[in-house]
């Protein structure tokens, strides 16, 4: 397959992702507030100015708009007007407003559960090492390993894409014993025995098996034939952690995100914007397979849920604070200091994108 047919797959693939999550999102606020008997008056994928009325029937309006990197649900009355309308949101209580902003971020980590849950029972993929080098006189020289063998297994167990552990942590935590291989060479399963190194070897800054790394090219890993399975209570619980441990990578890279803006803003940040985060769906889905790339769908899903619960407008996280603002000091935040806010938050939002879009450009071009 050329170049140019990995790059489109990979285009649709980035999209079709990025379509669904944003689908899902504003799902969640679209039937929350037809729950409430809020007027929707358009669901939009993407962000203005719009491209194509994809459906025009009843009360709401779909649309595509030319901006791919989000989408939007807009409300009767949402800037503050129709508040004579009983069916604006401007006219609902607190609670539901809070609901109806809310119902996205949920959806999203609804999602990011579901599908680390549905991998774990349908089985995790298995994950080796490719070998693409093996230095001379080292424990695998001895035990017959070759440039592009698989290492799938250790002492037959094999290690899930998702941890925890790993083939080479395993073999780094059984330094100095004999230690049986089972290696996928050319389609053909062989099972081979290796003693690792000395602890002191690795101390040293040895490998504990030698497969070695060419220069600039770090070991890389490969999806086995295994699975890892687990039963349903094993499945549920697997996927909630695994949602949780997302929500959390994600609050700490926020965290490590603001203070490198902050401190470095002339460093290429801590962050992937769209283009980075295409090239790594990219490489995950060439590499590891679909599946992988449906795991790292469910991480994206997390993270959108924790972005748009970020207290800055106009994301939803902003808007909700602007509602308890709002509550607090009532008619003395006026309704065109409140959309001149979110005009400033979006324009923000935009020159991040564009910013932090440049770095992935550069990293693509081996400038960053």
């Amino acid at each position: 397959m050329n170049d140019v047919i990995r790059t489109l797959i990979t285009v649709v693939l980035f999209f079709g992702i990025l379509g669904i999550l944003v689908i899902v999102h504003e799902l969640g606020h679209f039937v929350t507030a037809r729950l409430f008997r809020v007027r929707v008056l358009e669901f939009g994928i993407g962000f203005p100015p719009r491209a194509k009325v994809v459906r025009d029937v009843g009360e709401t309006i779909y649309t595509l708009n030319w901006l791919p990197i989000g989408g939007f649900v807009k409300l009767e009355g949402e800037d503050g007007d129709e508040a004579d309308d009983p069916r604006s949101f401007a006219t609902q209580g607190l609670a539901k407003k809070l609901t109806i902003l809310l119902a996205g971020v949920a959806m999203n980590l609804v999602l990011a559960f579901t599908i680390f849950t549905g991998i774990a029972l349908t089985g995790d993929p298995a994950i080796g090492v490719y070998v693409p080098y093996v230095e001379p006189g080292s424990p695998a020289q001895m035990a017959g390993l070759r440039v592009g063998d698989v290492i799938e297994r250790v002492d037959g167990r094999a290690f899930s894409a998702f941890g925890p552990g790993s083939v080479l942590q395993d073999l780094r935590s059984k330094a100095g014993r004999t230690v049986g291989l089972t290696v996928r060479r050319d389609g053909v399963t062989l099972e081979l025995s290796a003693t690792l190194r000395a602890p002191a070897e690795l101390e040293a800054g040895k490998g504990a098996l030698g497969v070695g790394q060419v220069p600039d090219r770090p070991l890389e890993s490969r999806t086995t034939q295994d699975r890892i399975t687990y039963d349903l209570g094993a499945a549920i619980a697997l996927g909630t952690a695994r949602t949780i441990d997302a929500t959390r990578l994600i609050v700490d890279g926020v965290g490590q995100l603001v203070t490198a803006i902050v401190t470095r803003p002339t460093e290429p940040p801590p962050a992937a914007g769209p283009v980075g985060i295409a090239t790594q769906i990219g490489d995950v889905f060439w590499t590891l397979g679909p599946l992988v790339t449906l795991y790292l769908a469910a991480v994206l899903s997390a993270n959108l849920a924790v972005v748009n619960i970020l207290p800055f407008p106009p994301l939803d996280g902003g808007r909700m604070l602007m509602l308890m603002i709002k509550r607090v000091v009532g008619e003395r935040l006026s309704l065109r200091a409140e959309r001149l806010t979110y005009f400033v938050g979006f324009a923000m939002l935009l020159a991040f994108l564009v910013w932090v879009t440049a770095f992935d450009i550069a990293r693509q071009l081996g400038g960053g």
